[in-house]
């Protein structure tokens, strides 16, 4: 069987496309694998809003991948949309034209949907071995999953993604002191919850999934993105990202053209979330929603 899965992101959209083994838990062959910086949170997210030149491009890339899944025979489709489409007013209409114009089914599903399928990804990694916080940022909403070997104990989503918070707080050059304190007192307010269920769980690993914990990898590791974050030189990169400046941040190695600006959001979310979980160790997963999906498909163990 070969089947594809798309995942339409705040930010970026992912095209996987994969061949079964046939097993139950064998590891699929990957036949091709693309994304696109849509930004489909441009400009407009916290008015819960797909502007026009946001729309356009995201229906440009859909077509561009119907291509890419004829070319390769496919069996099987799943293209879910995240955050940017579930939260706008004119989500359901970019769902309605990515089926005219690209042939392309999108299911929109919520963060408690999103949370379990980028469980399902991570734990392809092996990396939970024991109680872990997974947590992916993305563009409009941060999933938080906590979780043991085949099982999730708690699992959140909320709105606090890198865009929606680039646009609702950042505005000076470098961030400036208080609109750091302003991030922090939202962030206050938004996730009692999460270290509630971080002290009755007590995880001991926090796992980030993909997006920009891959990115800090490559500021840290350059040439060599293993998946061990060491958690000090993380925090001496994430203050180095908040004095910095757009343009110094735009000759730092690593650091891709699209998250020059929500890396800083990032970091700042990630620092926080290791301030008021205590937890010793941050790994990353290169294994995200879009794996998630396509093991769904495949019926992968």
């Amino acid at each position: 069987m070969i089947a594809a899965a798309i995942d339409l992101g705040t930010n970026t959209f992912h095209l996987i496309i994969a061949k079964s083994d046939g097993g139950e838990r064998g590891e699929p062959e990957i036949l091709f694998k693309t994304n696109l910086p849509v930004r489909l949170g441009e400009a407009r997210i916290n008015q819960q809003e797909i502007i026009p030149a946001a729309f356009e491009r995201g229906l440009l890339a859909l077509e561009g991948f119907a291509e890419e899944i004829k070319k390769h025979n496919v069996d099987a489709v799943k293209a879910v949309a995240t955050a940017a489409v579930r939260s706008a007013a004119n989500g359901q209409a970019f769902v309605d034209a990515a089926k005219d114009r690209a042939g392309i089914t999108i299911e929109i599903i919520s963060g408690e949907e999103e949370a379990a399928y980028i469980f399902k990804g991570v734990e392809a990694t092996g990396l939970v071995t024991d109680c872990s916080l997974i947590m992916d940022i993305g563009g409009g909403s941060t999933e938080f999953i906590i979780c043991k070997p085949g099982e999730v104990l708690w699992k959140h989503s909320y709105n606090i993604g890198a865009a929606r918070l680039m646009q609702g707080f950042f505005k000076s050059d470098p961030l400036s002191a208080e609109e750091k304190e302003a991030i922090i007192k939202h962030l206050d307010t938004e996730l009692p919850e999460l270290f509630k269920q971080c002290a009755k769980w007590q995880p001991q690993l926090l796992i980030g999934s993909a997006g920009a914990f891959e990115s800090y990898a490559a500021m840290l590791n350059p040439g060599n993105h293993n998946a061990s974050i060491a958690i000090t030189p993380f925090r001496t990169l994430a203050d180095k990202l908040f004095k910095s400046t757009h343009d110094e941040r735009t000759k730092m190695e690593g650091l891709i053209p699209l998250r020059v600006d929500m890396i800083v959001m990032a970091a700042l979310l990630t620092n926080y979330v290791l301030d008021h979980a205590g937890i010793p160790e941050l790994k990353l997963s290169t294994y995200d929603l879009k794996i998630g999906v396509l093991y769904s498909l495949l019926k992968c163990s």
